[in-house]
């Protein structure tokens, strides 16, 4: 009897780690003591009983909208059917678990990478003696779990504390949206995640399926309000009575306030979901998800991390989803770009690394394509890469400084300009815009626009250069032929957009592109040196905001970039009474942007020493790039262009 009853013992936590949650380990193994209780000299006792399961709240009717009581006693309980009970252990999770031997996917534990010139060494860490699931309990307590041999994390267990404080959240959040959690999941899973595949969808319907309190709040939340954008594309909720959006956006930024000492990956991808609506994109936001990326070590390569498969390739998506928000936010928002690319070992991501394939594909109508997601993802990663090297070439503080020749501008300019074409001539046949499938979603739409605002964001630093008087005439004529074929082919794709695309998914940067594209029109309204090319860019303007304000009704953020025209000095004031003629502009060589009208940054600021052009290899060269694919059908100086590109460039090399 004794012998059985110390078998027992020995198969459940002692009482030290059942109150701090933690894994109760023997060494050896049939040590009277545990690890923990060793480290602090203390027995192991079996007095305390194992927590009871919580018994499901009966929903309350009343609510306070209060956002001080959000988690208060009088919170609402879920009424979606779902099982309202304690998350499951370890020891309760079933064989075919995905979450068994997870670093970062449970609910009650947190991670935190240890650095190089932290208080630890790898070498030191190194003679720690790890058990078989490569976790260590120090003297103090504290979880150390070796990843490969060199890279090592904290793991912290939540306190009892933060684990109600958790219950409570999920249960407010689920009672907002209730009874229409499943339904909002489901349109998530059908038109989101295909585009935005940051999530693993098993794990998170595993654990939804079981009991949503295994969720972080952050994450379950983030979920709801993208959701929400397609309330109308599911036929069981289009006729009823929508929940408050708001009062999720309201709760979110509070539950991130909560988290930051224990982030989650689940609360880095929550952070990035929630940034994708379309007015969801915030720097400051951005700050904390790459500080709760380096926390997690997602800025690491981790192919030989003792990780279960699927999870090393979650990293890795979700890696390059945290890089493809630093480097556009950088862009749309003017501010330096957080990576740096010696800080940055994430290794690229293949096919192998997406869990769904076209088998996956819903059947219902209005769903997205699994594999066209896939596709477009890692198309915008390789995109991504190209606009950093622009921003590093050309918009940090040190390239804005620089005294810089046009020729050297364009020798610059001339590599990217290449990588642009060539990303765009090797996209598949899948993602060409008129691809589309019948009652199916595309989200190729925000791709292409992302490459139009790669182009035009080259195009702007090449015309900054050029933009002085002492310019040669021939290469300014060319460059602007170029702007001007970029401009044209921009407002072209926005014309040839379709339903499909237009109430699809939208990555958070496309309505600031959008913006971009009008802002860059303006520019060229505003510098163009004949009244002929003045009226062509205000009617190309006027036709790209018609086109907009149509499309506007099935894509709202379009609004954004209309409104932004509409105050524009190309349609705010009337042409004929403007006071300045830009023709002219040569003998107002010391007048600045700001007193011109000009958004900044758009020229006439720098003065740059031209001899060095003292042949036409310049002229060629960048005609030669930058005109191969220029329509036809456009006058002016594109035509001579056209005349002087060699017709075998792009086939060279």
């Amino acid at each position: 009897m004794a012998t059985a009853q110390h078998r027992a013992q020995k198969e459940r936590p002692c009482d030290a780690c059942r109150r701090r949650k933690i894994r109760c380990i023997r060494v050896p193994a049939d040590s009277e003591l545990c690890a923990l209780c060793q480290s602090r000299s203390e027995s192991c006792t079996f007095v305390q009983d194992p927590p009871r399961k919580r018994k499901r709240q009966q929903p309350q009717d009343n609510h306070n909208n209060n956002n001080n009581n959000l988690v208060g006693s009088n919170a609402r309980s879920p009424a979606s059917g779902i099982p309202s009970a304690s998350p499951a252990q370890d020891d309760e999770l079933p064989g075919t678990s995905l979450l068994r031997e997870t670093l970062g996917h449970k609910i009650t534990r947190s991670i935190d990478y240890i650095g190089p010139t932290t208080e630890y060494d790898a070498s030191l860490l190194q003679l720690f003696r790890f058990d078989q699931g490569d976790e260590h309990v120090s003297a103090t307590g504290s979880i150390i779990r070796r990843v490969n041999r060199n890279t090592h994390v904290t793991v912290r267990p939540s306190t009892q504390e933060e684990s109600d404080s958790n219950i409570k959240y999920l249960d407010t959040i689920e009672g907002i949206v209730a009874p229409h959690g499943q339904a909002l999941v489901d349109i998530y899973f059908r038109i989101v995640h295909p585009s935005y595949p940051i999530l693993h969808k098993k794990v998170f319907l595993e654990k939804y399926g079981r009991n949503y309190h295994e969720l972080t709040p952050t994450c379950l939340a983030a979920v709801y309000i993208l959701a929400l954008n397609w309330w109308s594309y599911s036929p069981n909720l289009v006729r009823l009575k929508k929940p408050n959006v708001q009062e999720l956006e309201e709760l979110f930024p509070k539950l991130m306030l909560d988290i930051y000492r224990r982030p989650k990956p689940s609360d880095l991808q929550a952070g990035l979901i929630f940034c994708q609506r379309p007015d969801g994109s915030s720097w400051v936001m951005m700050g904390e998800l790459m500080a709760m990326a380096q926390t997690v070590g997602l800025h690491l390569d981790c192919s030989d991390w003792r990780l279960p498969e699927w999870e090393r390739a979650l990293r890795k998506r979700l890696a390059w989803a945290v890089y493809i928000q630093d480097k556009w936010g950088a862009l749309i928002h003017g501010r330096p770009a957080t990576i740096v690319r010696d800080n940055w070992d994430v290794r690229p991501v293949g096919k192998s690394d997406f869990p769904e394939t076209a088998k996956d594909d819903d059947d219902e109508e209005g769903s997205s394509e699994v594999e066209k997601g896939m596709v477009i993802f890692m198309n915008l990663i390789s995109l991504t890469e190209i606009l950093s090297e622009i921003l590093d070439a050309f918009f940090t503080l040190k390239a804005l400084k620089e005294k810089v020749s046009p020729a050297e501008v364009l020798g610059r300019a001339k590599p990217l300009q290449i990588k642009l074409k060539t990303w765009y001539s090797q996209l598949p046949p899948s993602l060409v815009m008129e691809e589309t499938k019948p009652r199916k979603l595309s989200s190729t739409g925000h791709l292409h626009l992302a490459y139009f605002c790669a182009e035009i964001t080259l195009h702007r630093a090449i015309l900054r250069s050029l933009d002085t008087p002492s310019t040669d005439q021939q290469l300014r004529s060319i460059t602007r032929a170029a702007a001007r074929a970029r401009f044209t082919s921009a407002i072209d794709f926005v014309k040839r957009l379709k339903p499909e695309h237009l109430q699809s998914f939208w990555f958070f940067a496309s309505k600031i592109n959008l913006a971009i594209i009008g802002t860059f029109g303006c520019m060229l309204w505003a510098t163009s040196e004949t009244k002929e090319e003045r009226d062509f860019y205000r009617q190309q303007l006027a036709e790209f905001r018609w086109t907009l304000r149509l499309s506007s009704t099935a894509a709202e953020f379009m609004k954004f970039t209309v409104a932004m025209l509409d105050d524009s000095p190309v349609f705010a004031l009337d042409p004929s009474r403007h006071g300045t003629d830009f023709s002219d502009r040569q003998s107002n060589e010391n007048q600045s942007p700001d007193d011109m009208g000009l958004p900044p940054g758009s020229g006439y600021a720098a003065n740059f020493d031209c001899d060095s052009l003292n042949s036409n290899e310049y002229w060629l060269e960048y005609s030669a790039f930058s005109f191969g694919g220029v329509p036809t059908g456009h006058h002016g100086d594109s035509n001579l262009a056209a005349s002087i590109t060699p017709p075998d460039f792009y086939n060279a090399g």
